[in-house]
């Protein structure tokens, strides 16, 4: 379980420090699509916290998540007092890559928190209540299904916080937007998926260190 909230904070600290990053998918004179780096942590976040839902219940998960919440509000803090203090002699010459890389990290972890406060406890809904419809079989379905649907959530809203620019179209900015949404959105599923036996041997693992 500490190895498990550990990899858990892990990626939401390197997605709300690195995830500003995006990398072009598919590039070509018809078709442009984008997608942030962070597109690799965040299914294993939805995947943790089912682990975590299977084998603990919903209010355990819920609290990871109110967990990472606080790492999340804690490092928006932090990063907007250290670029506000003025810079000494010796890190003058970094100073404005400093503020510029962690400004936008200001930006992305106070979206973040946003669509987290959204999309990680929707997660637990989801598979919460589709364990109550169907009982304990059918993890494949309430993991896939929660992790689907409360992802799209999440990337729509820290999209569009994150990325939609005030001095741009309304219509560029939502093309861009949906340009990262639907590829971001396609190849979470397709990792939750992949990811599904991961779930399987979480699930086991942490029974029986539960039992232990």
């Amino acid at each position: 379980m500490d190895l498990l909230v550990s990899v858990y904070i892990f990626c939401v600290i390197a997605a709300e420090t690195m995830g500003s990053k995006t990398f072009p998918l598919i590039n070509t004179e018809w078709l442009k699509l984008n997608a942030s780096v962070s597109i690799f942590l965040m299914p294993l976040i939805f995947t943790i916290n089912d682990i975590i839902t299977e084998v603990f219940g919903k209010e355990r998960a819920r609290s990871v998540v109110r967990s990472s919440l606080v790492v999340i509000l804690l490092l928006l803090l932090t990063t907007v007092v250290f670029t506000l203090l003025p810079p000494s002699p010796r890190s003058i010459a970094t100073e404005e890559a400093y503020d510029t890389i962690f400004g936008k990290s200001i930006r992305f972890s106070a979206a973040s928190l946003i669509a987290f406060i959204f999309s990680d406890f929707l997660d637990i809904f989801i598979f919460s209540k589709i364990r109550e419809k169907f009982g304990k079989g059918k993890l494949w379905l309430r993991t896939n299904v929660s992790n689907m649907i409360s992802q799209f959530i999440d990337a729509f809203t820290f999209l569009t916080l994150a990325f939609y620019a005030l001095n741009l179209p309304v219509a560029e900015n939502f093309s861009f937007i949906f340009s990262l949404l639907i590829p971001y959105w396609l190849l979470r599923c397709l990792l939750s998926i992949i990811e599904t036996p991961v779930v399987y041997w979480g699930v086991r693992w942490l029974k029986d260190e539960k039992k232990d």
